[in-house]
């Protein structure tokens, strides 16, 4: 199972960071690095992962030989997402905005981040998840579009970090076992944009699920466009 030999920071820049300097040393599959701060933490596209100290879980893991695995990792580790935050608050429900962002109730929960070097047969997997902080907690510009599990929780209290990533590291290690038919299946069922108008830098047109390589199918007046890359945006 994914999670040993374990690293783990009090602060750090980025777990991606620190993990990619483990793997381009050697560092075996399944290696694990933690934090209870970043001070550089990074999403997709460049952006910024911001979360309170000790509030988010803050993970990434060295990933070895994945085969034909390796073009579905991100499916794959947002399902896992999902499935780990639902055994940590067993009455929530999970989406997945195209093509890794963990959504609960149509706001980001967890963030997804996979990096590396294929053709030297490894990647690293970043993984953050907002489990502890409070609503007024996010800054102003997230309010609206972040959550975390302690929002969902309510009155019940979020749980430990260290059993959200117990959960997600089992999820996680069952997820990487799937074939690919079997990940694209679970991931459609999941999916936030199915039937609804999104953008993207080249046009507009209603979201249509995402075909078996895990690329986005968009319909267009002109015909169906696929995304195997880059960032939509959720209009309606």
């Amino acid at each position: 199972m994914i999670g040993t030999p374990r690293v783990h920071h009090r602060v750090t820049d980025s777990t991606n960071e620190r993990t990619k300097q483990l793997a381009l040393a050697g560092a075996p599959h399944g290696t694990l690095v933690t934090a209870e701060e970043q001070t550089a933490g990074r999403g997709r596209q460049g952006r910024q992962w911001v979360a309170p100290p000790s509030k988010a879980l803050l993970m990434s893991v060295v990933l070895r030989e994945l085969g034909a695995a390796q073009a579905h990792l991100p499916l794959a580790a947002a399902l896992a997402a999902c499935e780990a935050s639902e055994l940590s608050v067993p009455h929530i429900h999970c989406t997945i905005k195209w093509p890794n962002d963990v959504w609960l109730d149509g706001r980001k929960l967890a963030g997804i981040l996979v990096e590396g070097r294929p053709q030297e047969g490894w990647a690293v997997l970043g993984i953050g998840l907002n489990v502890a902080t409070t609503a007024d907690e996010f800054p102003a510009e997230l309010r609206e579009n972040a959550t975390s599990l302690a929002v969902a929780a309510q009155e019940e209290g979020p749980p430990a970090i260290e059993r959200v990533l117990a959960n997600l590291l089992a999820t996680l290690d069952t997820r990487l076992g799937d074939n690919p038919d079997t990940i694209v299946a679970s991931w459609r069922e999941r999916d936030a944009l199915s039937g609804r108008t999104v953008r993207w830098n080249g046009g507009e047109g209603t979201a249509a699920g995402i075909d078996e390589s895990g690329a986005l199918i968009v319909a267009t007046p002109s015909g169906r466009v696929t995304l195997d890359a880059g960032e939509v945006h959720l209009l309606r």
